[in-house]
């Protein structure tokens, strides 16, 4: 079954290089990501806020998600994951004269309705293409990859000083861009908690079983906006599970002795009836495990039928736990899966007598494409300026209106309180404990090593269970800082 699929130390996800055979030449065209210059990857006002920020020696953004999956108050946890892609592929490119040429272009005529030319920070590009070999000039801290935490922490900061002060946002979009894999993983691991517990009622060892790693598989590439969707939502799920069809996110995947039928090609029912006994005696006789793959009707009712047709051409046996296994047999459902139909197909896999093991879920749109960056609601916020004359002064959303938006203010640390991660002011956190860590300075960061894929997933799966579904993870000192700032800010 999907259990067979083992996943090799994945990278963490960073595409690997591709190389043109010796004498090979080049005609295909660029990627896209290639394609466009740096200078135009952010919204169009952002462009313009070097005109609208004040004059500051230092500014300080920072990343949040305000909400717990689908703003389930009973369940704040999340998965951060992501932040590499985006500092690999994007944030590390150097930008060159070439780009501002391509910049003025573009500007040239960007102004709407009149296709004038509108306004981009093309002196303090130039001066940092001069003076900083074409990185941008900010600093981004972030927690660990893997790391699990709850709703209201940041996930990175990003500092900009001096002329390049007014940079500090320029980067928010494609940072935001992180909500992406975060919430796929964040959801995966949620689905991977519905299964276990499953298991802990009708598999042998429970949620220890070796099976659990590979009951949710990836069938979401082809639903996908595109390839890099596909990698970054890809890999995401695969700090959880072990299974996919998803090729671009696992392409070390390894497959041996497991073969999978589509059963619901013109009449589910009769297949079962006719071709799952016809095939059992062969099937029998030369091994090998082979999986029942109803792909329309009620999820329920077609799980249960698979099964049953299952048992009565290859029999079963009663675990320890009372719930039959059908022998070399199992069904995977892969149409209509989401969180939600999970749980009810796996109560009905159980009221029918059959143990949890003997069913795997393939999930496509739910998976990779039914999330959005309201579904954790994620956001960035300015929190802090130090004005040009040295005045500090800590900044938040406040909506007088909608408190569910207030931001933090004031620049962040994160550390652990009693094992939980916790929001502090950054001047209570010394540098030994705070878990943001730098990831990028300027450039790229001397002697930075990005951990490995396998010790991502051993830090999520020590860390979600470790940590409680709900915390209050705003220290108090923040929390009357916060109340003093939007006190401010409402009364204005």
């Amino acid at each position: 079954m999907a259990d067979q699929f083992q996943v090799n130390n994945i990278a963490s996800p960073a595409l690997p290089a591709t190389a043109s055979p010796a004498g090979a030449t080049k005609t295909a065209p660029s990627l896209l990501s290639d394609y466009l210059p740096i200078s135009i990857l952010t919204d169009s006002y952002k462009a313009t806020h070097f005109l609208q920020y004040p004059e500051a020696k230092q500014m300080v953004a920072y990343g949040e998600f305000r909400t717990g999956y689908e703003n389930d108050a009973t369940d704040t946890r999340l998965v951060w994951y992501g932040i590499r892609y985006i500092i690999e592929q994007y944030v590390m490119r150097q930008w060159t004269l070439k780009d501002i040429e391509l910049a003025d272009a573009f500007y040239s005529s960007h102004m709407a309705p009149t296709f004038s030319e509108f306004p981009y920070p093309r002196e303090i590009f130039v001066k940092f293409i001069i003076e900083n070999n074409g990185y941008m000039p900010v600093k981004i801290e972030s927690l660990p990859e893997g790391s699990c935490i709850h709703a209201h922490v940041p996930v990175f900061q990003i500092t900009s000083e001096n002329e390049y002060a007014p940079l500090c946002t320029f980067l928010e979009t494609l940072l935001v861009h992180s909500w992406y894999p975060a919430t796929v993983a964040t959801l995966s691991r949620r689905c991977k908690d519905i299964i276990a517990a499953g298991f802990e009622v009708s598999v042998e060892d429970g949620a220890n079983n070796v099976l659990l790693a590979s009951r949710l598989h990836d069938f979401g590439f082809r639903g996908c906006t595109g390839v890099e969707q596909s990698v970054l939502g890809g890999v995401a799920h695969l700090l959880n599970f072990t299974g996919t069809d998803t090729l671009s996110a696992a392409y070390y995947a390894q497959f041996a002795g497991i073969f999978a039928s589509v059963m619901d090609s013109y009449d589910y029912q009769r297949a079962l009836d006719t071709v799952v006994p016809s095939v059992a005696a062969k099937q029998v006789e030369k091994g090998g495990f082979w999986v029942l793959r109803p792909d329309s009707g009620i999820p329920e009712d077609a799980v249960v039928a698979g099964l049953r047709a299952a048992e009565a051409a290859f029999g079963a046996d009663v675990n320890s736990k009372g719930y039959k296994v059908p022998r070399g047999v199992g069904v995977i459902q892969g149409d209509g899966i989401c969180i939600h139909t999970i749980k009810a197909i796996l109560d009905a896999v159980h009221a029918a007598g059959y143990s949890a093991a003997s069913t795997a879920f393939g999930m496509g749109g739910g998976l990779l494409q039914k999330v959005n960056r309201d579904t954790m609601s994620f956001a960035v916020k300015l929190n802090n300026i130090v004005y040009a004359d040295g005045t500090s002064v800590d900044k938040m959303k406040a909506p007088r209106d909608d408190h569910g938006k207030d931001s933090l203010p004031g620049v962040l640390a994160v550390k652990r309180v009693n094992g939980v991660p916790t929001v502090f002011p950054a001047e209570e956190v010394s540098e030994e404990d705070n878990m943001l860590q730098i990831v990028y300075n300027c450039g790229p960061v001397e002697g930075l090593q990005w951990e490995t894929f396998d010790q991502l997933r051993e830090r999520v799966e020590q860390e979600w269970g470790a940590l409680p579904k709900t915390a209050d993870v705003v220290a108090e000192s923040l929390k009357k800082k916060r109340t003093e700032v939007g006190g401010r800010l409402r009364a204005m």
